[in-house]
């Protein structure tokens, strides 16, 4: 099967696609594009991502407080003079050890109920499911940026419902995580890993969401983390 065709077959028939991977782990191409997709999505959202840093730093007493006039002053101007090469790479890393980090959870999980699967073919049908996430899921995310000119208003979570709610809040950051894009994304890699680990869907589903579960509570950590620094 084709790239074009792992692709459609993704969105539109996961069941058949992803027991195809399993047989065949493919994931060469597949990770070329979806790095493509990712840098395109940062490169095109940096300035609005400076703006809105710029803007809750600049407001940002506790920060000033923290490091001093001299070193606040510093980290405002690297801000105003991003390196794009830098953030395009570390945005790339952090994804990568981000889905290495998942495959890792996903094969443990997956160990205490079954003795089928191998690192490899976890890797093939995660990078496969991030089709929905960083292609589907960042073009629409980068639609709503441009016309909202903001990164930090925008989400494909909950928080979408509650267009009055303060982005710097709680609150925000937890509902922002709820991402419809997401929950599709390891709703159908369960597909991959009931063909993987020979396993029933149910089965399949409890393991994808466990993990899902795992990524968005660090996630939310980060982000509550960030905003103890920042208010």
């Amino acid at each position: 099967m084709g790239f074009f065709g792992r692709f459609a077959g993704v969105v539109f028939n996961p069941q058949k696609t992803f027991e195809s991977l399993a047989e065949k782990p493919v994931w060469v191409d597949a990770l070329i594009i979806v790095l493509i997709a990712f840098s395109i999505h940062g490169l095109l959202t940096a300035p609005y991502y400076q703006k809105d840093s710029l803007h809750m730093m600049e407001n940002s007493i506790k920060l000033r407080e923290k490091y001093g006039e001299e070193g606040y002053n510093r980290m405002i101007e690297r801000l105003r003079n991003p390196s794009t090469v830098q953030t395009l790479v570390v945005g790339a890393g952090t994804f990568l050890i981000g889905l290495l980090a998942s495959c890792v959870l996903l094969l443990g999980f997956g160990r205490m109920s079954s003795t089928q699967g191998k690192f490899h073919q976890i890797f093939a049908a995660c990078i496969h499911a991030n089709f929905v996430d960083k292609i589907l899921g960042n073009a629409l995310r980068l639609v709503l940026v441009l016309s909202r000119k903001s990164v930090l208003q925008t989400s494909t979570g909950l928080a979408l419902l509650f267009p009055r709610l303060e982005v710097a809040s709680p609150a925000y950051v937890i509902l922002s995580q709820l991402d419809f894009f997401q929950l599709w994304l390891f709703g159908i890699l369960a597909f991959g890993l009931a063909a993987i680990f020979k396993v029933g869907l149910k089965k399949a589903l409890v393991i994808s969401y466990l993990v899902w579960l795992l990524k968005s509570l660090f996630t939310i950590g980060l982000g509550l983390w960030a905003l103890s620094w920042m208010s």
